[in-house]
Parts: C-alpha cells; sequence; structure tokens
C-alpha cells in the first residue's frame, strides 16, 4: 500500500459521505464565535471605541454587548487599567498577546479577570477570563517550568528531548495524553515521535496520522500562535455583536484569539477519539511549524492564563533546545567530515567538472548515490543516470537565490516542476543541491527510491471513516494499526547534511576565488607584456629602417658611380646586399604593421560586404586576373565588423587565393556567407567563407600558415610575399571576438572561415 496523497484522501472521504475539502476551505479564523468561559472586546486603539463585543458581556461584564459597542471602553474598565493595556500593547503591531491581571465592577461589586490583549490591525482585542479564588498565580508554576527547562537542557538528542517535553507538559497541566507530534514536511503527516500517558490509555507512540487531520489554514494558525486551549469539546460558544463588521462586511479576524472557537470538525474529530478538553503548544524551526506538543483530556479542563503563558514559555524554550540539538549534530557532522572535505579540495584543479564531479569521495560525503556539477553550457554528472531535462529544472531552480543556498527534498516527484522523470526506473527520489552562482551554477547530490513501511493511526486510504453510530471524522479504530510503504521517496536530508554542503560550497569558493586571483594575475603580467611586445616591435621596427634604407641608398650609389669600374662579382655581390636591404625593409613594414593591429582600436558599424569586397577587388582583383583567377560571389548580407580591418582580411584571402591557384584547369575563388557553427563549439553563427579550387595545403602544414613570417614555398616561388599576410587575417578576427580557421585537401583547394564576434560586443 502507497501513502496517499491529499486528492486520494478527499476521493475516499467523498466516498463515505463527506467532503474532506470542506475542511481545506473552512476560513477557521473567521468563524466569529469564542468559547464561553470568557468573554471578548475589539477596541479601537486610538478613540477607545469598542468595535465589536461577545455575546456573553452581559453576563461576564455586567454590560450587554449590545449597550458596549459604539461607546467608549471605559464602561467596563477603569481608565487605568485602558491605558495600561493601550501602553503595553498599543506599541505591537502584530498579534502578540499579554495577560493583566483586573479588576472590573460587575453589578456594584468588583470581580477578577485575567485579561488578555494583543493587537489586530487598528483594534486591541480585549479577551477577559473569570480568575478563580484558588487561582494559582505564576509563582505556582515556576518550579515545575524551572524543572521542565533543566530536563530539555540535559537532552542529547532530539528523541530524548521531545520526550523529556511530553513528560513534563504533562505534569505541569495534568492532560492525560501529551504527545510530540512532528510534520513529515509543512503539509505532509505527521508522525508521533514522544508522549506521556496515563494508565488505560492505548498507546500512539510510532503511529502516523493523515496530513488531511490538520489542514492548511490550521498549520498556519498554529504557526503563529504558540498556543491553543479547548476547555471542553461539548461547550456551547458564543457569538459576536455584530457578527459582521461594517467595514470588511466579514466577522471579526480572531487569528490571535486565545478564546476562538475552532472548527466544528476538529471538534467532532476529538469527540469521535474520546477527547473532551485539548491544548496545544508550537513547535517552531526557524520560523516554520516543526510540529506539536497535543495534550488530550478525558474531562473539560480550563486552563488559566498563567498555565497557558508558562506552557508557551516552555514550548519556546523547546523549540529553541531542538534547533540547539540539530546545530550540535551539524558541529558534529562537519567535525566528522572534515577529513573528507579535504581529500575533496585537495584534488579540485581550475577545471572543476573534471575534477570534482566524478570523485566518489564526493557522493560517499552526503551518503549520495549520484552527484552532478553544471556550471555554463557544462555538465558533469556521476554515479547514476540523470536527465539532461532534470538538470535544467535544476538549473531554473538555482537560478536567482544567493550562492550557498542549499535546497533539499526527498520526494523530487511530488515538486511542481519536476520533469516526470521515472523514479521507478531508477532515477532520483531526491536531491541535495546547493547555488554556486545567481546565473544558475550547481553542485547536488542525488539519492534513489528507498520504499519504507509506517504503521498508520487510520486506514491511509481511507482517513475519513464511519464510525459504529454513524459519527464522521473516525480518525482510528480502537487497537487498529495499518501498515503501508511509503514509494518514490529517498532517504530525508538532515540538517547536517545542509551543512556539510554548505561548508564544501565554502570551501570550494575560497579555491575558486584563488584561480581567479591567481589567472587575473597572469592576465595581467600576460597584458603588460603583450604590451610591451608590441611597443617594442614598432619601436624596432622603426629605428630599423633608417639603417637599411641607408645600407641601400650607399648600395645603389657605389653601383651608379663606380660599377664599371667593378668586376661582375663585386657586382653581384653589391646588387644582393640592395635587394636583401630591401627584403628586409619589407619584412619590418610587415612587422610594424602587424604590431599597429595590436594597438589601435575598432570601429565596428554593420556594413554590406558586397561593398567591401568591391574595394578590396580594386586591390587583389590585378593579382586575381594575372593568375586567371575569376571571382563567384554569392548573396552577401550586411556584417558587423571595422569595415578597413574587414578590408584588409578580404585582400589578404584573396591575394593568397591568387598566390595559390590551380596549375591548370578552371580558376576560381568563392565568397558566402553560412550560418555555422565554429570548432569550439557553441551556437552556430554568421561566417565569412572564402573558398579557392588551388593547390591546398598538406595537413601538416596547415596549423603554421597562421603564423608570422611562415611561408609554404620558397621566397621567389608562388608569387613572393613576407608571410605574414595570413597573420594578420588571423588577429583582426581575433580582435573583432570571432575565430579563424580552415579546411583544405591538396590539390583541391582550402576554404577559409571566420566569424566576427557578437553584434554589441
Amino acid at each position: 500500500m502507497s501513502l496517499p496523497d491529499p486528492g486520494r484522501e478527499a476521493a475516499a472521504a467523498a466516498a463515505v459521505g463527506f467532503d474532506l475539502g470542506e475542511c481545506v476551505r473552512e476560513p477557521i479564523h473567521l468563524l466569529g464565535r469564542i468559547q464561553s468561559h470568557g468573554t471578548l472586546l475589539a477596541v479601537e486603539a486610538d478613540t477607545g471605541i469598542v468595535d465589536t463585543a461577545a455575546l456573553n458581556t452581559g453576563s461576564l461584564l455586567g454590560v450587554a454587548a449590545q449597550e458596549l459597542v459604539g461607546g467608549h471602553i471605559t464602561r467596563v474598565l477603569s481608565p487605568e487599567v485602558w491605558a495600561e493595556a493601550l501602553d503595553e500593547a498599543g506599541a505591537q503591531q502584530e498579534a502578540v498577546g499579554l495577560v493583566l491581571p483586573v479588576s472590573i465592577d460587575v453589578a456594584g461589586a468588583p470581580r477578577m479577570f485575567d485579561m488578555t490583549a494583543h493587537r489586530q490591525g487598528p483594534l486591541l482585542v480585549l479577551e477577559c477570563e473569570p480568575r478563580a479564588d484558588a487561582a494559582p498565580q505564576f509563582p505556582h508554576f515556576y518550579q515545575g517550568v524551572r524543572r521542565a527547562l533543566t530536563r530539555l537542557r540535559s537532552s542529547a538528542t532530539a528523541a530524548e528531548c521531545c520526550q523529556a517535553a511530553t513528560r513534563e507538559i504533562r505534569a505541569l497541566t495534568g492532560f492525560d495524553r501529551v504527545v510530540a507530534y512532528r510534520f513529515d514536511g509543512g503539509d505532509g503527516p505527521g508522525e508521533v515521535v514522544a508522549e506521556a500517558l496515563t494508565d488505560g490509555h492505548e498507546p500512539w507512540l510510532g503511529l502516523w496520522f493523515p496530513a488531511s487531520d490538520i489542514p492548511p489554514q490550521a498549520r498556519r494558525l498554529y504557526r503563529d500562535n504558540w498556543i491553543r486551549a479547548i476547555a471542553d469539546v461539548d461547550d456551547i460558544d458564543v457569538g459576536l455583536h455584530p457578527p459582521l463588521r461594517a467595514g470588511s462586511g466579514l466577522p471579526l479576524d480572531l487569528s490571535g484569539s486565545v478564546l476562538r472557537t475552532v472548527s466544528g470538525f476538529h471538534l467532532e474529530y476529538l469527540r469521535n477519539i474520546g477527547v473532551k478538553s485539548s491544548m496545544s503548544v508550537s513547535v517552531l524551526r526557524e520560523g516554520e511549524l516543526w510540529g506539536l506538543i497535543a495534550c488530550h483530556g478525558d474531562a473539560a479542563i480550563t486552563i488559566s492564563p498563567e498555565l497557558r503563558a508558562a506552557c508557551e514559555f516552555f514550548g519556546v524554550a523547546f523549540s529553541l533546545q531542538l534547533a540547539a540539538i540539530e546545530e550540535r549534530e551539524r558541529a558534529e557532522a562537519l567535525t566528522a567530515s572534515r577529513a573528507r572535505l579535504d581529500r575533496i579540495i585537495s584534488r579540485v584543479t581550475s577545471d572543476l567538472e573534471d575534477s570534482l564531479a566524478g570523485e566518489h569521495a564526493l557522493r560517499t560525503l552526503l551518503d549520495a548515490d549520484g552527484a552532478a556539477l553544471c556550471r555554463g553550457d557544462r555538465s558533469a554528472v556521476s554515479g547514476m543516470s540523470v536527465s539532461p531535462a532534470l538538470l535544467e529544472t535544476l538549473r531554473a531552480r538555482a537560478a536567482g537565490p544567493a550562492p550557498g543556498t542549499v535546497w533539499s527534498t526527498d520526494r523530487l516527484s511530488e515538486e511542481p516542476d519536476h520533469p516526470g522523470d521515472d523514479t521507478a526506473g531508477g532515477g532520483p527520489a531526491g536531491v541535495l543541491m546547493v547555488t554556486l552562482s545567481r546565473s544558475g551554477d550547481f553542485l547536488a547530490w542525488f539519492r534513489r527510491a528507498r520504499p519504507a513501511t509506517r504503521r498508520w493511526a487510520t486506514d491511509p486510504s481511507r482517513p475519513v471513516r464511519v464510525g459504529p453510530r454513524g459519527e464522521r471524522l473516525t480518525p482510528r479504530g480502537s487497537g487498529a494499526v495499518f501498515r503501508a510503504v511509503v514509494r518514490g521517496r529517498s532517504l530525508p536530508w538532515t540538517p547536517a547534511d545542509h551543512a556539510v554542503a554548505q561548508e564544501l560550497w565554502r570551501a570550494l569558493t575560497g579555491l575558486v576565488l584563488r584561480h581567479e586571483a591567481e589567472l587575473a594575475a597572469l592576465n595581467e603580467r600576460l597584458r603588460v607584456t603583450n604590451a610591451d611586445l608590441d611597443s617594442f616591435a614598432h619601436v624596432a621596427a622603426h629605428d630599423l629602417k633608417e639603417p637599411l634604407r641607408g645600407i641601400s641608398n650607399a648600395a645603389t650609389f657605389v653601383l651608379e658611380d663606380a660599377g664599371a669600374d667593378l668586376d661582375p662579382t663585386t657586382v653581384r655581390r653589391t646588387l644582393t646586399v640592395r635587394r636583401l636591404a630591401g627584403r628586409m625593409d619589407d619584412l619590418l613594414n610587415s612587422l610594424l604593421h602587424f604590431a599597429r593591429l595590436g594597438r589601435g582600436g575598432l570601429h565596428r558599424t554593420r556594413v554590406p560586404l558586397d561593398r567591401v569586397l568591391d574595394s578590396a577587388l580594386d586591390v587583389a582583383g590585378e593579382r586575381l586576373a594575372e593568375a586567371h583567377v575569376r571571382v563567384v560571389r554569392h548573396d552577401l548580407p550586411e556584417v558587423y565588423a571595422d569595415e578597413y580591418r574587414l578590408y584588409e582580411v578580404l585582400v589578404n584571402l584573396l591575394v593568397n587565393a591568387a598566390k595559390y591557384a590551380a596549375d591548370e584547369g578552371d580558376r576560381r575563388v568563392e565568397i558566402l556567407v553560412e550560418m555555422l557553427r565554429p570548432p569550439t563549439g557553441g551556437d552556430r553563427q554568421q561566417t565569412v567563407v572564402v573558398r579557392d579550387n588551388g593547390i591546398g595545403i598538406p595537413a601538416d602544414r596547415r596549423r603554421e600558415v597562421f603564423e608570422l613570417f611562415r611561408r609554404l614555398h620558397g621566397q621567389g616561388e608562388r608569387g613572393g610575399g613576407t608571410g605574414v599576410g595570413l597573420a594578420i587575417v588571423k588577429r583582426i578576427v581575433e580582435r573583432h571576438g570571432g575565430e579563424l580557421w580552415l579546411e583544405s585537401e591538396p590539390g583541391r583547394g582550402t576554404s577559409f572561415f571566420f566569424t566576427l564576434g557578437q553584434e554589441g560586443g
């Protein structure tokens, strides 16, 4: 039998003639009624005018509700008491209650009340409960509370703490059954994890109760109010005057009221399990409802405000003690995992994906079946199969929260954004994820499903049954225990797991920051070095040109002035000196131009590629015509580039096509634009292609063609040149943020491809 969901619970309830949805939809804070052992007045804090009054003010305070509403509160309270209530509660903007012992003149005689006051928007809500002559005062409870807190502090585990809490609350209050009830998630079912009870009561320890027993709106009130007491489930509750407020058309909001009656469904539920009175103390963890200390009495019990205050104080201390135990367990888990964390960090390199995700130690760190690291467009998964759809879902969830935020679930298939992976087929059933960046990078651990058996206090497939006398909302039969297997869930992630994951994130963050600092320092040194090289090349090329011109001129003068007197060998050697000086001048000019490319900025605009090609052909066209190479242009769009630099690229590639044209046949060079994916990956981009059918490039020479001063042929072959043209092309393309590559086959031509980066880049 599998654990039912709320939809199945509602369907099962409908099968016995009861709509469980009524419980979920009921506005229990707007029932407009209170328990009869006290009375209530809602007063405008600014004016003191009574806005709403309970219908039993006549019997308890001596003035009927109809007479009080619209009049000043000093009709029943002395100005001093009203001023004290305002002073104590007037500054509170939340429904925080306080208790004042007050004397009220009722029918000419003073009568003592415990008055509880709290803010509800612009109103101050006053609740008055008659004080019994023998009612114990807080000092009476002091020793009991002190003893209870001492025993809480001595608890080493959460289980011991819960057991101590149930014993001490029962000793303080005298209820017949007190249980610690822990919720399985914010809206899940609940388990009895500790109990204290009188003889003759059936134990509930270890039993689970369906989520429908405490609907969502009730859980919200438990979260916002530490304590809730029901003196008598058969009490005839009291209405309010007026029943609906003029401004809102709704009953007075009683969310913070201590006298508020509860849902009739809940009262029916309590009657059907034999409970006459009850009290619950909320247990919170990090502001969310962890569970309840639930108290049940066989007889009616009116809990005095003093005792409620003592139990509320105890509930706060209990919540803090649970948090302290949890924090200690986190610290112990971190200490125990320190060696494993250090081993993992010691193996991490700058390539996190390769060095981290495949680590078996990473998975065992959290007793996980798999792990994944996703950064940018890279994902590394190990240990188990995880679908790309799930990784994308986690990436979307990780985008936004602050780095270091930890999120987990042991019921992945119940998440609203779950992509529908088949956990039964071995996929993850639980995940714990720590965000690495706001862009969606994350590190995650996965666990497979682990079926678990639960003992239920009612048949989980029929949470509502008809009792032997036709009653509804019967949660369990005497002695009945139902066993059901929970499927599709992993082992739960503990607070210690969260702490270890966050500690790993901190260590990784420090490591990455160190790597980034080292890389930034290297980049800065490289920038300075490149700038120095550019300056050196520029200065060297410029300064060397003058002596070269002197050498060339001197050789020319020698030949002109004394050439007739020189022997042939000397003339030949002098001509060689002049030719080599001219060659060196060409090389220096190329070097000077190459250096300038690294120093000048780019002026990028959208330019028609056709126009740039026309300009390039003005220069390269003559070389192409001499080599009998025809130009084939396809439809050419606009491109985003520096027009002059793009012109240089095309000139160099077209001259290159003329130099290395085929030895015979139809010689041609094509210029076109295609949408291609660069060899380094990524999306398809607008790519300019210059394709010839020339002699081609051998495979072992393709890398060196883009190097400075590299030629594939001798100085006098294939039209000469300095060997700097393709190096200039590569530098211009890279300055645009683009990529340059080639494809070639000897004897069948060469295709050059280049992109120009993203527009706006």
